[in-house]
């Protein structure tokens, strides 16, 4: 059993931690000791980890105790562990990607925000699971078995970063890394009630080894929005491996500004999606909030329509996980998910003319969202549909929300896979409340403008400050 005091040394921010090495009152030892503990004591329950590296970690935070006490130079993240996404490679390290077929692959270089973080002074202590090949919003796979939430682990942490959502809920690191290509990052930040940031396309270099079309989104999950900020801040700007990298950094700043006056659009539904009692409830609630701290909320309609929304992020997805996993179905087709199996096959079935029609839908969408939010400083909206998705649920497994069956309740209950197809929109999902039937958090998403990172980190400052900080609710395990 540990201790109160080394279970708080689990669930310090980043921010605080940092604040506390330089003051020489407390060690990354120390920390990651705890750390280590917590994984020890907890994983077995929540399966959030696959790899360990508990002694080059432990080496490493010597290392940093030695710079703080000497009081010299650190860098923005010295010392502080963070948890690596199994499907972000790291030179020289095994990355399984949830799969089978690669329990023994081992990457010849980093991901671009991997080798970021890293270089930043981040302890890579452990690797987290996620679902085969990023397929799922439900985190399970055949090589890693079934991932589960911290605060009931009869049910999901999300996907497919659900291991990060769930190592972060436990206090098993300080900080976590994820991917987001229908909602990866932002669901488990909702399911856990964590802060996960999708930033624009561009702004954070992808993965050269995958880099997933434009759906595709490095970034950062964490415990509060100032930790978001400290890594965004280290993993953003233009890099010369990836053609599609943004040259202008945005800088985040690590404190908010003062509401008043903003104008935000809250649309229940998106236009089309069954959203539950619960979900609805706090979503409202987190309205008010805002409208307690000087902002003027209205709801709004969006016209946006269910197949053609969901047919176009389906169509780009089985698409791309045709071109970059149909090789594998000659050999590995038995030890794979049947569920990507088929998402795979369905890719191989389709046209050019469908694929590229998708395009026009996400200029529908958009012009649909411009008007709708005209005279709109921000959108808000809920993050998932329901937090009633059991752990090992199937992704073709018929939902109810409501009482109403979900059609196609692969990504049916995911508000999130639509600034996937306008992934030039930043994206913040912040926790709204707790859904009292599973006692799981519920998420609130803030959608900026194209490109406006500032805007959404403003608000989601505002948000938390008005709020009893996340980082102090901890789930029983």
């Amino acid at each position: 059993m540990m201790s109160k005091s080394e279970l708080d040394l689990c669930y310090l921010t980043a921010t605080e931690a940092v604040a506390q090495f330089k003051a020489k009152t407390l060690s990354p030892v120390d920390v990651l000791r705890a750390q280590i503990a917590r994984i020890e004591a907890v994983n077995s329950k929540l399966n959030a980890i696959t790899y360990t590296h508990f002694d080059r970690a432990l080496k490493e935070a010597q290392v940093a105790e030695g710079l703080y006490m000497r009081g010299v130079a650190t860098r923005p993240l010295e010392g502080v562990t963070c948890a690596i996404k199994d499907g972000n490679p790291i030179k020289g390290e095994i990355m399984t990607v949830g799969s089978k077929a690669f329990a023994d692959f081992i990457p010849d270089e980093s991901a671009p925000t991997v080798e970021r973080l890293i270089n930043a002074g981040a302890i890579v202590h452990c690797r987290t699971t996620m679902s085969e090949f990023g397929h799922s919003a439900i985190t399970k796979s055949p090589l890693w078995g079934v991932t589960r939430n911290a605060w009931n682990p009869e049910y999901s942490s999300g996907g497919s970063s659900g291991g990060a959502g769930s190592a972060l809920a436990a206090g098993m690191t300080t900080l976590a890394d994820g991917t987001d290509g229908g909602g990866s990052i932002r669901v488990p930040a909702a399911l856990g009630g964590l802060f996960g940031y999708k930033p624009p396309f561009g702004r954070n270099p992808v993965d050269t080894l995958s880099p997933g079309e434009t759906l595709m989104h490095y970034g950062p999950l964490a415990r509060s929005v100032a930790d978001c900020a400290l890594m965004q801040n280290v993993m953003s700007g233009q890099h010369p491996k990836d053609l599609y990298s943004l040259p202008d950094q945005v800088v985040l700043p690590t404190f908010g500004e003062s509401l008043r006056g903003r104008r935000i659009a809250l649309s229940m539904n998106l236009g089309f999606y069954e959203v539950s009692k619960e979900v609805r409830e706090n979503t409202l609630a987190a309205a008010e909030i805002f409208r307690g701290l000087g902002c003027i909320v209205e709801e709004i309609q969006l016209p946006w329509e269910r197949a053609s929304v969901e047919d176009a992020w389906l169509i780009k997805w089985q698409a791309l996980l045709w071109a970059q996993c149909g090789d594998l179905l000659p050999e590995f087709r038995n030890d794979l998910d049947p569920f990507v199996v088929e998402l795979m096959e369905q890719g191989s079935h389709l046209d050019l003319r469908r694929f590229y029609r998708t395009n026009q839908t996400k200029h529908e969408m958009h012009q649909a969202l411009v008007a709708a939010m005209s005279g709109y400083d921000l959108l808000i909206a809920p993050t998932t549909a329901t937090t009633q998705i059991p752990a090992d649920r199937h992704d073709a497994d018929p939902l109810l929300i409501n009482g109403k069956a979900i059609d196609r309740p692969y990504v049916g209950w995911l508000l999130t896979t639509p600034f996937n197809l306008l992934s030039q929109y930043p994206v913040f999902s912040v926790p709204s409340g707790v859904d009292q039937t599973t006692s799981i958090p519920t998420g609130l998403q803030i959608i900026g403008p194209a490109y406006d990172d500032l805007a959404v980190f403003s608000a989601a400052y505002a948000f938390e400050a008005a709020t009893q900080p996340w980082s102090f609710r901890r789930p029983l395990l």
